[in-house]
């Protein structure tokens, strides 16, 4: 029998504590902020709690905002836009997503999101994660005319956001974004 894991209050959001499943609302959960990245929430604590197979977040976008900087990992990724729209800049070309298109990317796939449209986009984002995990941040002129590309070509996360600023906990979703 799997025990269900305790959800605890942690700077403005629910959090799990232990390991087991949990039922937790978007937007009770733990959200993080970035001046330069937008707003997510990824269902997760530290440790014990963490999603050790997969990782499952939801991305909130502004018109113009990139949710991390153009890069391909070693690992399988996949993106359902919930709502709003985006664009998608893939392999040097860019698509621009609305509500309910799906993205596969296999590993090594270079790829980012720039919220677009009128006004927020949320990004169902799900990747497999394994230890040591290869990641590359390629140049891309594409993705620099966007704000979503890295100065220098890089493998070491710390590089590639070196100067980016960081991410804060505590942002509340809307009631009327995320509707019951």
């Amino acid at each position: 029998m799997v025990d269900e894991a305790r959800l605890g209050k942690h700077d403005g959001g629910l959090v799990p504590e232990t390991e087991g499943w949990f039922v937790v609302n978007a937007r009770e959960a733990q959200w993080w902020q970035s001046e330069q990245a937008g707003r997510y929430v990824c269902f997760e604590g530290k440790d014990a709690a963490r999603l050790p197979d997969i990782g499952v977040n939801i991305h909130v976008l502004e018109p113009g905002e990139p949710n991390c900087l153009y890069h391909g990992e070693d690992a399988q990724e996949d993106f359902l836009v919930l709502s709003g729209e985006c664009l998608l800049l893939v392999e040097g070309q860019e698509r621009r997503l609305r509500a309910w298109d799906f993205v596969h990317c296999p590993p090594w796939t270079e790829h980012i999101f720039v919220g677009a449209g009128e006004g927020p986009c949320a990004l169902l984002m799900v990747g497999a994660r394994r230890p040591g995990r290869g990641i590359r941040y390629p140049l891309s002129e594409l993705a620099r005319a966007h704000g979503a590309g890295a100065e220098l070509e890089t493998t070491q996360p710390q590089e590639a956001y070196a100067g980016t600023g960081s991410w804060q906990r505590g942002w509340r979703p809307p009631g009327a974004f995320l509707r019951t």
